[in-house]
């Protein structure tokens, strides 16, 4: 609900294409918890699903892409952006993570600025990856990072720098994404940023030659309002912006700032459940230490041998159905079962996977797509055949498999639990209309995380 004061424009504020299934939801989590109710379509709806949400303020897709090479951008990303023009928001944002996860070979954001560029032909397009809320930081063009207390440089990042599809050796966001697009970068800084008309200056000096991306610092609060203030009153020649939910986060700072918002995020809660199912693809640090707190607290790691997928299909099926059963049987006793491909980095079954698929004929992308389509026939069984109604997917490429997999069009948030992992609810034609899942990127959640979302 739109507080009765709000003096911004009708109809949709946002539209947004998220090239993960976590960062999308995300981007719904800031502006429902704002008070702008929002949408995300796992697919591109029907006009009967559309009307169910006919007044939203934020529409999303959500989508693969970061996943994805070149190709498969080239092919998907015109159509898809098109879609996301004709719905008639003022900002139309690419979502991508706050961790800048890309390369030129999988998930290129240069590739996606380039195929947005030719769609929506602004005279600059605006990106903004920092988000203060999360601990991502860009100062004088270079990200950072938080892991744990620490706060540091991407590229030497404990995680990011080691991230095993796209790992960051460049903690310079104008220079990794020159290798991905054909557009000049500039950057705004935040001694740029003291200044909304200075701020306005450079990035029109920067595009005078032509459609520039024009990348902002952001440190602190008060640089996420003006960064706001530059995205919002510069719409009409720079509809199209690309970055994290630091985009939301801007703009619904510089709104409240203008009194067009009240100034505190409603919070929603739901009551606790006895029992949950998780399932997990991440092999990031942060999940591992999620896992082990919750084995300390009423779950049961149920191992999926992901090397599964590099066999047979009737391998595969074997090992879901003996997953799906030892899930079952956690929940039976009263505890909630954990399947995951991996603890943590230093697993071995990581390694195992590595090798298994190196030997096959599948390649990268389509081995991690089968192993989340198998996570999600297990949480899919496990939950109609239990009827538990509450669920987690941990990591970010997995909750897009898993979601495609779970027969859902839409999601909705219902519940706040940490930033970028909120509880949604499934809106589906069928049985599973009302599950709430929480899909969480591997670096997202503190450690008691699974026990936030059980209670």
């Amino acid at each position: 609900m739109t507080p009765a004061r709000s003096t911004l424009p009708p109809g949709v504020l946002v539209a947004w294409y998220g090239d993960d299934f976590t960062g999308s939801a995300a981007v719904m989590e800031v502006m429902s918890f704002a008070g702008l109710d929002a949408v995300l379509f796992l697919r591109r709806p029907s006009e009967a699903q559309r009307a169910r949400f006919a007044s939203v303020r934020g529409i999303g897709l959500a989508s693969t892409a970061r996943a994805q090479g070149p190709a498969w951008m080239d092919a998907h990303l015109p159509a898809d952006f098109e879609w996301l023009a004709g719905i008639g928001a003022p900002i139309c944002h690419y979502k991508i993570c706050s961790t800048l996860d890309s390369s030129p070979e999988v998930g290129s954001i240069g590739r996606a600025i380039d195929h947005g560029q030719s769609v929506f032909q602004g005279a600059c397009v605006p990106l903004l990856v920092a988000a203060p809320k999360l601990r991502r930081y860009q100062v004088f063009g270079h990200l950072f990072a938080a892991a744990g207390t620490d706060v540091y440089r991407l590229d030497r990042h404990p995680v990011m720098s080691r991230h095993p599809v796209t790992p960051m050796d460049d903690a310079d966001v104008c220079r990794h994404l020159a290798r991905q697009t054909v557009l000049p970068i500039a950057l705004i800084s935040i001694e740029d940023l003291a200044s909304t008309r200075r701020a306005h200056a450079r990035m029109e000096a920067a595009s005078a030659g032509g459609p520039t991306v024009c990348a902002i610092d952001v440190l602190s609060a008060q640089d996420l309002s003006r960064a706001g203030e530059l995205i919002w009153t510069g719409r009409q020649r720079a509809r199209f912006v690309v970055g994290s939910q630091g985009i939301e986060y801007a703009l619904v700072s510089h709104w409240r700032e203008q009194g067009h918002l009240l100034t505190n995020d409603r919070v929603p809660s739901l009551g606790p459940v006895d029992r949950i199912v998780v399932v997990s693809g991440s092999v990031s640090p942060t999940t591992h230490d999620q896992i082990v707190d919750a084995q300390d607290h009423g779950f049961d790691l149920i191992p999926f041998a992901a090397t599964a997928v590099t066999s047979s299909q009737s391998v595969i099926d074997l090992e879901i159905e003996a997953a799906t059963a030892r899930a079952l049987a956690c929940l039976e006793s009263g505890r909630s079962p954990i399947v995951a491909t991996a603890r943590g980095p230093e697993d071995p079954a990581v390694a195992a996977f590595r090798d298994a698929v190196a030997s096959s004929a599948l390649s990268p992308e389509q081995a991690n797509h089968a192993v989340g389509d198998a996570l999600g026939r297990v949480l899919d069984a496990t939950l109609q055949r239990s009827r538990v109604c509450r669920g987690v997917v941990a990591g970010g490429d997995t909750s897009g498999h898993v979601m495609q997999r779970m027969d859902a069009f839409a999601l909705t948030a219902v519940a706040q639990t940490t930033p970028g992992a909120a509880l949604f609810r499934l809106h589906c034609d069928g049985p599973r209309d009302g599950i709430e899942l929480a899909l969480k990127g591997g670096q997202m959640g503190a450690r008691d995380m699974f026990r936030q979302i059980r209670a």
